[in-house]
């Protein structure tokens, strides 16, 4: 992150707890990269002429043990009426600042949702026009890990209570040329999921279809580029009738549901996704299917 930092004349440090040289933490290498990669990204984007410092305290309470990282920054701030939404889904600090806009504002809503699966959670302090610190936990590995496999289990079949059966074990296609927002749907429908396929256009999507009729599901978001997604799902019809396919856009104009029903979809849904209604969803998928 250097060069980019150094674009806005922005200092980077690190600080660790030396309480414990010999310190080391088993956890999800990808999800926690993409957690701080993100949480970094974020503080470059509203700081300049400042600093960012990424650090880490081991905090020990009552026979647990957890890990408290975090990212502060002397950035621009976020106003109290705002910091209680930051975290959801496409919602970023009104600021005037049109180049730190940049983006669709899913950084944050994946950071929460990878170190809420991590066993985590997340939280921030900021002050407009002073700065930022982010903090998020993660556990500390204190447990035995025989009492984690059951933890797991149980919380798999409470997870499962609220899924109806059926709607395990689906193949489902993500049409989504935005990385960040594909992510954000996989995080999403993973869990009832045996197969997850992406395409990042509409000529992809049509060409994964063809060449799996399995599919149960697609995702199909309508702003796709070669191929907007009315067009890629009336392509689809003409040779599969019975695939479930979802259509979602961001823009939610008038007439856009109509229009997608009529080119073939099954259901219409707007983003920012809202996690039940596309759960509600996907759990009338086998009610289609059979």
């Amino acid at each position: 992150f250097k060069p980019e930092a150094a674009n806005n004349e922005t200092q980077l440090l690190f600080k660790n707890d030396t309480s414990e040289p010999d310190f080391s933490l088993k956890t999800d290498f990808e999800k926690f990269n993409s957690i701080v990669t993100n949480l970094v990204k974020n503080a470059i984007k509203f700081t300049r002429q400042g600093t960012i410092e990424l650090g880490y305290k081991i905090k020990k309470e009552k026979g647990s043990s957890e890990v408290e990282f975090y990212v502060k920054d002397t950035g621009i701030g976020i106003s109290k009426a705002r910091q209680r939404a930051i975290f959801e889904r496409f919602v970023q600090a009104d600021i005037e600042d049109k180049r730190a806009l940049q983006g669709s504002g899913l950084g944050l809503a994946i950071s929460k949702a990878y170190i809420e699966m991590l066993g985590g959670k997340i939280w921030l302090k900021s002050v407009e026009g002073i700065g930022s610190t982010f903090y998020f936990t993660l556990p500390n590995n204190a447990e035995p890990k025989e009492n984690k496999v059951v933890e797991k289990v149980n919380s798999m079949k409470n997870e499962r209570n609220q899924i109806t059966p059926e709607i395990l074990g689906l193949k489902i296609l993500i049409a989504e040329d935005d990385e960040t927002s594909a992510e954000l749907f996989k995080i999403t429908v993973e869990r009832f999921a045996k197969e997850i396929l992406i395409a990042r256009n509409g000529f992809d999507a049509v060409e994964y279809c063809r060449k799996n009729p399995d599919i149960d599901l697609v995702l199909m978001d309508i702003q796709l580029p070669s191929l907007d997604g009315y067009s890629a799902t009336r392509q689809i019809r003409q040779f599969n009738k019975e695939v479930v396919i979802i259509a979602q856009t961001a823009y939610a104009l008038s007439g856009d549901k109509e229009k997608a029903i009529a080119a073939g979809c099954n259901y219409y849904i707007s983003k920012p996704i809202n996690k039940d209604e596309l759960l509600s969803l996907i759990q009338k998928v086998h009610i289609l299917k059979n």
